[in-house]
């Protein structure tokens, strides 16, 4: 049934980007937009530049570009800055990471790339034992670190004369921790800030500094950051959204798929062994048991909820799962994802499923923060405040509201964010995910 438009702020004027973190993701994200800007490359893997929408039972026509369907932020009004404890501009970042090709895709933006300089970040080595960097405000106290993050926001936002900003956390995954008394309520986190207390990592001084300023606020690493009831009580009471957490990019988005396919299909599983190859500065994080521990929590969650055991233990009730990374140098940015996937079908019968991903983290990581950057600000043009669970699709542990199961279904999900881009322009939505598969 199709309803009345959302009302939906227009997208004037320039459009901040403020990444927390400038290594690999975020420089890789700002040389593709800049190249994409000057024609020089397609913007693929964006769904936001070149997915389509389809429109109620419409059969007349090509279903219409996303972006040509909801009013998005331009790539031409996007302005970019970013936090990072390495004081490399962008352009320093992207020939330290090897992501992309130097003659090819860096030089020809080099200029643009350079005016990006991080600011000194909010950093402590407690949190990321296996990162250094000279480039950090002084420890005076995680209030003081907290109000002079929301003034760098504030002074960004008026030298670049930017009319509404985007924080976007890229920065390595930190140590684990559990949710504490200081997390259940904004009250109890900001007496745990003012006392300086563990339970507040960087991570969370950021999201603070970004709500209190009226900033969203997107969390794509494992930390809690802001899946506690202090920083969706804070969204609400700021009035702007917030989502999270942690990119879904290779091994992860490949359960999504398969996973759904065994439950479709009622074939059992009895294992999934998945393990990583990685050498880039998150591989060198991770390679920490403690930050390894915050990044297994997120990537193990995925096959219990699609599979959900405890209705079907029969198929799933007692299935082995396991999740290793390997910090391995001389791969660099470029991962490999192994998985060995044990299954059995009729009789009990057993069989096998292998995967080896040969991915690229940062190519794939980067058109879901391009993404999430423009839906995000339009959900806050649109006045959606909170979590947005319709973006649970770019993440490997969505954030719900409190009491909401959350959804891991690649498809699921994507029919979600789309039905609410139709509802956000009064359009009727989808009720069956595989209808988004006949667009024309």
């Amino acid at each position: 049934m199709e309803t009345a438009p959302q009302h939906i702020t227009p997208a004037t004027g320039r459009l901040g980007v403020l990444f927390v973190g400038l290594g690999a993701v975020a420089s890789t994200v700002i040389a593709g937009v800049e190249l994409i800007r000057q024609g020089l490359a397609k913007p693929v893997g964006s769904l936001a530049q070149m997915g389509t929408i389809r429109l109620g039972n419409r059969t007349e026509g090509r279903a219409p570009l996303i972006r040509d369907f909801v009013p998005l932020a331009d790539l031409d009004q996007l302005v970019f800055g970013a936090w990072d404890p390495i004081s490399d501009t962008a352009y320093e970042a992207a020939l330290k990471c090897g992501v992309l090709d130097r003659y090819a895709h860096i030089e020809p933006i080099a200029a643009a790339l350079k005016e990006v300089e991080p600011m000194p970040a909010a950093f402590d080595q407690n949190y990321v034992r296996r990162l250094e960097g000279a480039n950090v405000k002084p420890t005076t106290g995680k209030r003081d670190l907290a109000e002079a993050l929301r003034s760098d926001i504030r002074d960004f936002k008026a030298a670049r004369s930017c009319d509404r900003i985007v924080v976007i956390l890229c920065a390595s995954t930190e140590a684990f921790i559990d949710p504490s008394p200081a997390h259940q309520s904004l009250a109890a986190f900001e007496a745990a800030l003012d006392a300086d207390d563990e339970s507040v990592p960087p991570s969370m001084l950021y999201a603070y500094a970004a709500l209190k300023e009226g900033v969203a606020f997107v969390n794509g690493a494992p930390n809690l950051t802001t899946d506690v009831p202090a920083m969706t009580e804070l969204a609400h009471t700021a009035g702007v959204p917030i989502s999270g957490k942690d990119f879904k990019t290779g091994q992860t988005l490949v359960k999504t798929v398969l996973a759904p396919m065994l439950k479709a299909r009622v074939l059992g599983l009895s294992g999934w062994y998945s393990t990583n190859i990685l050498g880039n500065r998150d591989g060198e994080v991770l390679d920490d048991p403690d930050s390894f521990r915050t990044k297994e929590k997120t990537k193990l969650g995925v096959l219990e909820h699609i599979l959900q055991p405890g209705r079907y233990p029969e198929l799933y009730g007692d299935f082995h799962h396991k999740v290793r990374i390997n910090y391995y140098p001389p791969r660099g940015d470029n991962k490999e994802g192994w998985d060995n996937i044990d299954i059995f079908g009729w009789l009990g019968y057993p069989m096998q499923i292998k995967v080896n991903f040969l991915c690229r983290d940062s190519i794939l990581a980067a058109p879901l923060v391009l993404d999430l950057v423009l839906f995000t600000d339009l959900a806050q043009r649109a006045g959606l405040t909170g979590v947005q669970e319709w973006l649970s699709l770019y993440f490997k542990s969505p954030q719900t509201a409190p009491g909401v199961y959350p959804e891991h279904d690649l498809f699921i999900q994507q029919t979600k964010l789309k039905n609410t881009l139709r509802w956000l322009m009064g359009e009727e939505q989808i009720s069956h995910p595989g209808m988004e598969y006949h667009e024309d």
